[in-house]
């Protein structure tokens, strides 16, 4: 099984009755899966704060119950994880975080383990398939004996590769009885005070579990030259690099973390690395227990992955050789699909020189060349809040000249009280809501808009064009990304006006299987003058040969907008 779809399976077994959830790579795929079984409700919230509301009002019912999320989802849902540690549970709760080392499809590379620390909520990290399913089902059973949410971090290369899990029946975990505590679930500084005292004696306790559980363990080897503290993927990458030159004590339980079993490992070897992922934790948490024969950050960095190469390349100084070519391989960048909606609206957004407030989605790709039409890519939402930020520091000339764009999926998730805020407080800002009827970027989700839920089924469909209106904003218009004269018109019009606007940019993702396509266009060569006019536009089906434009047929779905674009008609 992927780590993902093992995880899932580990809700399944354990009971778990509720799952709320916000899509982000490479989470997405635990809740996809747990969709699957019949036995288990499962949803996509609007964001990961939701998300995490929903599982927490599921576990004070007395379900057992789970959100996940990325690791940047897990900022947005950080007011509730926070609290939560002081409430604790009725029925266990599981929290997925999923961090992104090497910054594969995210903006940022945080670590994790730093929320666990701060908010004092327990942590567990597997290290491949089958310790995804089995440390779900334990982390439930801690979940109620200690009172508290746990999460179970992964990563990438475990939420996205495979090995062997043996599967077990659904537990049957009866629904827990509801009891009105005020003084455990209203938190208020009366009450909260007191559970403020419960949290850190929970994690005292917790400190003492973290030195017998089967979650850590030490692997020694007769032939070991060194000693070696890791845990999650890097402890894959140091059992392959090493084998038997090393003994490993492996972290499961990474918050709270064990001082005596730790000792008592390094005080085997004259030397001990900490091969861990991002930030030196461990390393520092070793340090801060007198553990002094230890390294590990002066070594791997903070800033990546490692690999099994890495490893044996830092600590035996064995550096693999490995096939070249003579030739560079050229670089293959991500770029937007052909066909692709927000192509369009980029390119007229380009051709007007208008800065660009963007968000977090597949239409971030309209900031890479040869469109590069976008200034600003922060977080989810940060479009909307960051042009009313921007047009209140430079006033009028820049409100004339700056727009956010976002997504549909990410205008639910954070991006409408952004657009209240404009509303609200009044700047001639314009905003652009990429609508494409699906969330793109981690591989087709259902959302608010969409007038579907996770399993497809239909349901509430928001109306955007009567949800900006009632925000309080008046000139709402739907534009077609595929009429370029349309787009700019529209873009003209807003940005001259003298009030807050928004462009709906609607038009349905390319990759979509509903979506019906034109036939493909062609070029004709005779009337192509080479001017790359067309090229402008960034489209994968057309490149230039032999000084004219072509146009791969098995790529391009007729969308038009090159037509559009050759004014002397070469394009047919």
């Amino acid at each position: 099984m992927l780590g993902n779809e093992a995880f899932a399976r580990g809700l399944y077994e354990a009971g778990c009755r509720v799952v709320s959830s916000y899509p982000g790579t490479p989470s997405t795929e635990i809740t996809e899966e747990i969709a699957k079984y019949e036995e288990v409700y499962a949803e996509w919230a609007p964001n990961e704060k939701v998300a995490m509301e929903t599982a927490f009002g599921a576990s004070i019912a007395g379900a057992r119950s789970f959100c996940g999320m990325k690791h940047v989802g897990l900022n947005v849902a950080a007011d509730p994880l926070y609290t939560a540690a002081y409430t604790g549970v009725n029925a266990g709760m599981v929290i997925a975080v999923a961090d992104d080392q090497g910054m594969h499809s995210s903006q940022n590379e945080q670590d994790s383990r730093h929320h666990a620390i701060a908010s004092k909520v327990p942590m567990v990290e597997p290290s491949d398939s089958a310790e995804c399913k089995d440390f779900v089902k334990l982390a439930f059973e801690l979940s109620e004996r200690f009172d508290a949410p746990f999460i179970v971090r992964t990563s990438t290369r475990v939420a996205h590769s495979q090995s062997a899990v043996e599967v077990e029946p659904r537990a049957d975990i009866p629904l827990k009885e509801y009891v009105k505590t005020p003084a455990k679930y209203v938190m208020m500084p009366a009450y909260a005070k007191a559970r403020h005292v419960f949290v850190e004696d929970r994690m005292a306790k917790l400190r003492e579990y973290a030195e017998t559980t089967p979650l850590n363990r030490v692997e020694l080897s007769g032939k070991a030259e060194f000693g070696v503290i890791t845990s999650g993927a890097a402890y894959q990458y140091v059992k392959e690099a090493l084998g038997d030159k090393a003994s490993v004590l492996k972290l499961g339980l990474v918050n709270p973390l064990p001082a005596k079993l730790i000792r008592d490992f390094a005080a085997k070897y004259a030397k001990v690395y900490v091969v861990e992922e991002l930030d030196g934790i461990i390393e520092e948490h070793c340090r801060n227990i007198g553990v002094t024969n230890v390294e590990g950050k002066a070594i791997f960095g903070n800033i990546g992955e490692i690999s099994q190469s890495v490893v044996a390349e830092k600590l035996l100084g064995v550096k693999k050789d490995y096939a070249t070519l003579d030739e560079a391989i050229p670089v293959r960048p991500p770029v937007m699909c052909a066909g692709c909606p927000h192509r369009g609206l980029f390119y007229c957004l380009k051709k007007l020189g208008v800065t660009v407030l963007g968000d977090i989605g597949c239409y971030t790709l309209g900031a890479a060349a040869p469109l590069q039409a976008m200034d600003t890519t922060i977080c989810m939402g940060a479009s909307i809040s960051g042009l009313h930020g921007f047009n209140k520091a430079r006033g009028a000339e820049a409100e004339r000249r700056s727009v956010a764009v976002i997504g549909d999926s990410t205008f639910m998730h954070s991006g409408m009280t952004g657009l209240v805020n404009v509303a609200y407080n009044a700047s001639n800002s314009t905003t652009i809501i990429l609508d494409n009827s699906i969330t793109g970027m981690t591989g087709h989700q259902q959302n608010p808009t969409t007038g579907k839920n996770l399993k497809g089924d239909p349901a509430a469909a928001v109306d955007l064009v009567a949800l900006c209106k009632a925000i309080g904003i008046k000139r709402v218009r739907v534009t077609d990304p595929y009429k370029l004269a349309e787009t700019e018109a529209a873009i003209k019009e807003e940005l001259a006006a003298d009030e807050p606007s928004v462009i709906i940019s609607r038009r349905p993702c390319a990759l979509l299987k509903y979506v019906k396509h034109n036939a493909p266009v062609k070029v004709d060569t005779a009337k192509c003058v080479g001017c790359k006019m067309c090229m402008k536009l960034g489209c994968p089906a057309i490149s230039m040969k032999e000084g004219r434009a072509h146009i791969d047929h098995t790529l391009c779905v007729g969308c038009g907008i090159c037509q559009e674009q050759c004014k002397i008609g070469a394009i047919k």
